[in-house]
């Protein structure tokens, strides 16, 4: 018997003992649309809390639209080309609409990435295509500051335009509850001022900053009181299954709609389970998420309810781009150099986040749960001494030890990683 794990491109066959008792978890099967053409146009028409988009967008002369950078599998080719007809037959001018990459402080997405991002040629060709820069001062308007404290520092092309949309995949997050809707706005497009701010340690160590988790989370409160302070934008959302399809779109106002997008997914990504497992087997969801390392600390997190105290957390990524950036690669250096509570002692007294230094951070949930051990055949042999985590050569060899440890055959397998978040329940 084998299980498919998602990897790279791909997956990753793991063989399983006849032995083990294997509990797999996934989503419940999901819904689809069976015209998603169609659904997308439909809610286009009829909006939650807003116009249809044909009359939010009559008289104007500008339209910004927020796509996710390449680490998110967002269905991009099948409603930019219709949101970008909908904006120039409501007559605003080509010239005039810019699809904006809401990069946040990753890197840009160029040449053929880009044109794989955007997924259409004619889009390409026929309007604006840019990426926002985080660290470029005279891109960003500055909105003043949130009630924490908060500096507000927008792209601009985003805040002047006449008609705003973000467009995104709502999906759990392991800081900010979900993904999707304001998250595209800020941190997607905001100056570096804003991010290192709500991304600083007072902020990621709240115990409600956390997968599926909206109320009481310091950093969907940031992002709302972001949302008035900017004014109000449109929000495109969707949510895809398991095989990447289609199950669900929305269109509207940016909040209203997305926590409608969110409690669709909720229904299907948080599963509870009945029980704790010293060995919990995950991936970091595949292609494109897991094409680095950073990315790969959100499947070390989402499973982490459902691990037994000390237990083994395995997980395949392909890291076909290595660590990540090279201020996350620091950050690494000095968790290994000065341990965990020296890390987080350095960082803990910080105002603003160094660059990258939050996902560190979020790597010791994992770390103080239990031991984290890393399949990848891509990671360079230099690049492993950075991780933190235990190399696996085979990932049944490490089953096999960590059940001979533990003594319990019992393995939980999430071969979707951080798109589904297992929840401890006793009862379940």
């Amino acid at each position: 018997m084998h299980i498919d794990l998602r990897y790279g491109k791909g997956n990753y066959r793991l063989e399983l003992d006849p032995g083990w008792d294997v509990s797999v978890i996934r989503k419940p099967a999901m819904p689809l649309l069976a015209d998603p053409a169609g659904a997308l146009r439909a809610a286009l028409a009829a909006p939650v809390g807003a116009r249809p988009l044909a009359e939010e967008a009559r008289g104007a002369t500008s339209a910004c639209i927020l796509v996710c950078d390449i680490t998110r599998p967002v269905p991009n080719g099948l409603f930019l080309p219709l949101l970008v007809r909908e904006l120039l037959q409501a007559g605003v001018p080509a010239a005039g609409i810019t699809i904006l990459v809401a990069t946040g402080l990753h890197r840009p997405n160029e040449g053929d990435e880009l044109a794989e991002l955007v997924g259409d040629p004619w889009v390409m060709q026929t309007v604006k295509v840019e990426n926002h820069y985080a660290r470029n001062d005279a891109d960003h308007v500055d909105l003043g500051a949130t009630a924490r404290g908060t500096p507000v520092k927008l792209d601009r092309r985003f805040v002047e335009a006449d008609v705003r949309i973000a467009t995104g995949l709502v999906e759990p997050h392991f800081m900010a509850g979900y993904s999707g809707g304001r998250k595209v706005i800020a941190p997607g497009v905001a100056h570096r001022d804003t991010i290192t701010t709500f991304h600083s340690a007072r902020f990621m160590a709240h115990p409600r900053a956390a997968n599926c988790v909206l109320e009481g989370n310091p950093l969907h409160e940031e992002q709302l009181e972001i949302m008035r302070m900017l004014g109000g934008a449109l929000a495109l959302n969707t949510v895809i299954d398991e095989h990447r399809q289609l199950s669900f779109v929305n269109f509207g106002e940016v909040v209203e709609s997305h926590l409608l997008a969110v409690e669709f997914i909720r229904r299907y990504a948080v599963v509870p389970i009945g029980r704790k497992f010293a060995t919990v087997v995950t991936s970091a969801a595949g292609y494109p998420l897991d094409k680095t390392y950073y990315q790969t600390v959100k499947g070390m997190v989402a499973p982490i309810d459902i691990l037994a105290p000390g237990g083994d957390l395995l997980i395949v990524s392909e890291c076909a781009e290595g660590m990540g950036s090279a201020e996350y690669v620091e950050a690494q250096q000095r968790l290994l150099g000065l341990g965990v509570d020296g890390f987080m002692a350095d960082i803990s007294a910080k105002r603003h986040a160094d660059v990258d230094e939050w996902q560190t951070q979020m790597q010791l949930k994992p770390m103080r749960a239990g031991t984290v051990h890393l399949y990848s055949e891509s990671l360079a042999a230099e690049a492993w001494g950075l991780t933190g985590v235990q190399k696996m050569d085979s990932v049944p060899a490490a089953i096999r030890e960590s059940v001979r440890r533990s003594g319990d055959a019992h393995i939980a397998v999430i071969p979707e990683g951080p798109y589904v978040v297992p929840e401890f329940h006793p009862n379940a």
